[in-house]
C-alpha cells in the first residue's frame, strides 16, 4: 500500500469536490485566493480574449466572445471529471490488488483507464478490484459519477434560467435609455412624462435587478462571461448606466426627488463592487475619464432644453464626482478584463435603438416613402423616439 498515493488522491478528490460545491451549490462569494475554477477561467479566458482583441469588427468580436461563456461550461465540467478520475486513480494505485484480464501487468495507466470506466459506469470488467478497499473505492467512484451526471443535468438549466432573467431587464432598458443605454437618454425620455412615479418605478425595478444580478453572478460565477444578445448591450453596461442615472438624480435635478435614486445607487454600487472583487478586477489609474467637461456641458444643455435643470454648478459637480468615484473605477476594471465597452454618459451623435433596427428596414422605408399606407407609417415611426 502506497501511503503517499493515498494521501495525494484524497487531497485531489476533496479539492475538486470543494471547488464544484462552491461553484454550483454555495450561494456566496468565496474569499479564498486560489480556486480551481478561477484557475481554469484565468487560463482559458486570457488566450480567448487575446484572439478577440485581434478582431477589428465590433459585431464579430462580440460574437466570438459570446461563445466563450456557454462553451466554457463543457470543459469546466470535464475538468472536474478528470480531476476526480485522476484522484481515484491515485487511491486505487495506493490500495493495490487489482486483477486484469489476460494477465496484463497492473500499471498506473491501466488503473487510470479503470478509474475512467468506473466513473462513467461503463462496467467492462476487464480490470477488477480484488481487495475490500479497492472494491469500496470503485463503488464510491461510481456513485460520484452518477452525482456528477446529476450536476450536469441540473446546473445547465439553472444557469440559463438566471441568464434569461438577467437579459429580460437589459432588453427592456433599450426603449428607456437607448442602445447602448446612457444616463442622458434615460432622463430625456423620462422628461417627456415629468411624472416622478415613472422614474421612481423604473429605478425601483433596477434596484431589484441589481440585487438579482449580484445573487446570480455570485451563485454562478460563469454567468459573468455570458454576453447579451446584442453587441451593444451587456450586464455591465446596464449596471453602469443605472448608476450614472442615479448619480445625476442624487447630485441634484430641480423638481426631481432623489429618495429612490439613493436606494438604487446603493444596491447597484454594492453589486458592482462585489462582482469586481469576485473577478478579481484591478483598478487602473490610467483609465480614461468617462465624463469629460464637454460631455457634461452637453448633458446640462440637453436636459435644460427638455425642462430638466441640474443644480448649482460647483456643488453639483463635486457631488457627482464623489458619486462617480465610488463605482466607475470598478466598472472600468471589470470592463477591461471582460472586453466590454462601457456606455458613454451621452452619445456624440443620435443612435437608433435596437428595436428600431432590422435587416429589411431600408427596403421597407424605401417602399413606404414611395407610396402610402402602413409601410409609410412604419418607416416614419423609426425616425422618432416615440
Amino acid at each position: 500500500m502506497h501511503i503517499v498515493s493515498l494521501v495525494a488522491g484524497i487531497v485531489v478528490i476533496l479539492a475538486v469536490l470543494l471547488d464544484a460545491f462552491e461553484t454550483v451549490v454555495l450561494p456566496r462569494r468565496v474569499q479564498r485566493t486560489f480556486r480551481l475554477t478561477g484557475f481554469f477561467y484565468r487560463h482559458t479566458w486570457r488566450p480567448w480574449a487575446r484572439i478577440a482583441r485581434r478582431i477589428q469588427s465590433t459585431a464579430r468580436r462580440e460574437a466570438f466572445l459570446g461563445y466563450f461563456g456557454p462553451l466554457s461550461l463543457i470543459p469546466l465540467l470535464g475538468f472536474w471529471a478528470l480531476g476526480l478520475i485522476f484522484g481515484f486513480t491515485l487511491l486505487q494505485y495506493g490500495a493495490g490488488e487489482h486483477v486484469a484480464s489476460g494477465n496484463q501487468p497492473i500499471t498506473f495507466g491501466l488503473l487510470l483507464y479503470h478509474s475512467g470506466e468506473t466513473f462513467f459506469t461503463l462496467g467492462y470488467g476487464d480490470v477488477t478490484p480484488s481487495s475490500n478497499l479497492s472494491r469500496f473505492l470503485s463503488v464510491l467512484e461510481a456513485g460520484l459519477g452518477f452525482g456528477f451526471l446529476g450536476i450536469v443535468i441540473g446546473y445547465l438549466p439553472t444557469i440559463y434560467s438566471a441568464f434569461s432573467d438577467r437579459e429580460i431587464e437589459i432588453s427592456m432598458l433599450d426603449a428607456r435609455a437607448g442602445s447602448p443605454p446612457t444616463a442622458f437618454e434615460l432622463l430625456v425620455r423620462f422628461g417627456k412624462t415629468r411624472d416622478q412615479r415613472v422614474l421612481d418605478g423604473m429605478l425601483k425595478d433596477w434596484e431589484r435587478w441589481s440585487a438579482q444580478l449580484l445573487e446570480s453572478h455570485l451563485s454562478y460565477p460563469p454567468l459573468g462571461f455570458f454576453r447579451s444578445q446584442h453587441y451593444n448591450q451587456s450586464w455591465l453596461g446596464a449596471l453602469t448606466a443605472v448608476l450614472d442615472t442615479s448619480s445625476l438624480v442624487i447630485a441634484g435635478i430641480e423638481g426631481v426627488a432623489s429618495d429612490q435614486a439613493k436606494l438604487t445607487f446603493a444596491m447597484a454600487r454594492h453589486a458592482m463592487v462585489d462582482l469586481a472583487q469576485a473577478g478579481p478586477a484591478r483598478y487602473d489609474a490610467h483609465a480614461p475619464d468617462r465624463l469629460p467637461e464637454e460631455d457634461m456641458a452637453r448633458i446640462r444643455q440637453g436636459l435644460m432644453e427638455r425642462g430638466l435643470q441640474l443644480g448649482d454648478s460647483e456643488t453639483f459637480a463635486n457631488k457627482l464626482q464623489s458619486l462617480r468615484s465610488m463605482y466607475e473605477p470598478y466598472a472600468q476594471a471589470v470592463a477591461y478584463i471582460l472586453l466590454i465597452t462601457l456606455p458613454p454618459w451621452i452619445h456624440t451623435e443620435k443612435k437608433r435603438d435596437n428595436w428600431q433596427a432590422g435587416p429589411g428596414d431600408r427596403a421597407i422605408q424605401a417602399k413606404g416613402l414611395a407610396g402610402s399606407g402602413p409601410a409609410k407609417h412604419r418607416a416614419a415611426v423609426t425616425e422618432d423616439h416615440f
